[in-house]
């Protein structure tokens, strides 16, 4: 009797139940179950996709400016976000979708955003074009998505899923209108940003990612969103296995094609639970890693207006490069990264509870 191969098993586990449960309590029993089948199933496919990366020479190209302690990582397969995208996008399809069409929207930010990533990656490769995709053009693709998502989010059932409330700890829900559509936009581009500033050491960004996910998905089951628990685990079981791979000394990076994708797919899930005011606690370390590349370069146009130079305010950014400039290493700035995102998401769960 010959194995299954991890599609056939899926397809079993289909048939045996494709619709997941209404119960909040039961289907939070099966999205962790299902978290668990994200995580086997980015092992079995992470393998094959890191040695195919290798042999197409995707190697990442370093910044010359950066920690000299990287230049080492110079031609490491990148693009490993494809087996998240992967993983997630099959179990959700087979398990998260009968019933539950609105999962059509985080998965397809998912695969747009991943995409869009994945041009950028395979532009700036080691021996290819050194600048990569520029800013300008990838920003309008991520504000098209951006839109596009915001209007799926706020526009009135059949068209969308017709959010338009804030939620304030403390002091309740409120209907906030059409100015829901450009802060959902803005937030969505925001998050897949950051996440992609944030990607700069071993296993920092897919770590600080999926506890973020965690986090979201506690939130979800207390406010009755199935489908968004099942999507956020989902999410925390694939970026499991990819950090299988992006353990340090890492084999593969995710790059663009997975931070780009995770980030604006962690706010699309943010706004679906109608939580979205918390994405910046939760997601805190993104936030401080965009924080101090915005304020390193107003401080240094800043002083170079006052004093005829520019002058820094940290050693360098991403922050996570300051601390490695301090003279921590690479696996202490990732550790103590991890443990104020483990913090940052318990107070964000700990107010969305209020």
């Amino acid at each position: 009797m010959t194995g299954f191969t991890s599609v056939e098993m899926l397809l079993v586990l289909a048939k045996v139940g494709s619709v997941m449960p209404r119960d909040p309590n039961e289907n939070m029993a099966v999205s962790l179950a299902l978290a668990g089948l994200a995580f086997v199933v980015t092992l079995i496919t992470g393998r094959p996709i890191v040695t195919f990366l290798r042999q197409q020479k995707v190697g990442k190209q370093i910044r010359i400016d950066g920690p000299e302690t990287h230049l080492i990582k110079t031609g490491t397969p990148t693009m490993g976000g494809i087996m998240v995208s992967l993983s997630v996008v099959l179990v959700t399809l087979v398990f998260n979708v009968a019933g539950r069409l609105s999962m059509l929207l985080p998965i397809g930010v998912l695969l747009v955003t991943a995409f869009l990533g994945a041009i950028d990656d395979r532009m700036n490769l080691v021996g290819g074009s050194k600048s990569g995709m520029t800013a300008r053009f990838k920003f309008a693709w991520l504000t098209t998505f951006g839109i596009v998502a915001g209007l799926v989010l706020h526009l009135p059932a059949p068209y969308g899923l017709a959010l338009h409330h804030i939620t304030v700890p403390f002091f309740g829900r409120y209907d906030i209108g059409w100015i829901y559509l450009p802060i959902a936009a803005l937030a969505i581009i925001g998050t897949a940003n950051a996440v992609n500033l944030t990607d700069g050491l071993d296993t920092l960004a897919g770590g600080t990612a999926a506890i973020a996910f965690c986090a979201y998905g506690i939130i979800a089951y207390r406010q009755g969103q199935v489908g968004v628990v099942t999507f956020c685990f989902t999410m925390v079981g694939a970026l499991m296995g990819f950090l299988w791979f992006n353990a340090h000394p890492a084999q593969v990076f995710m790059g663009d094609t997975g931070s780009l994708a995770i980030g604006a797919a962690l706010a699309t899930a943010a706004f679906m639970t109608g939580q979205w005011l918390l994405l910046p606690v939760v997601g805190f370390v993104f936030m401080a890693e965009t924080a101090s590349v915005m304020l390193q370069v107003l401080y240094f146009k800043i002083s170079r207006r006052l004093w005829g130079e520019g002058r820094r305010l940290f050693k360098m950014t991403p922050l996570h490069h300051h601390f490695e400039l301090l003279g921590w290493s690479e696996t202490q700035v990732t550790m103590r990264f991890w443990m104020l995102g483990m913090m940052s998401g318990l107070i964000g769960v700990a107010l969305a509870l209020l």
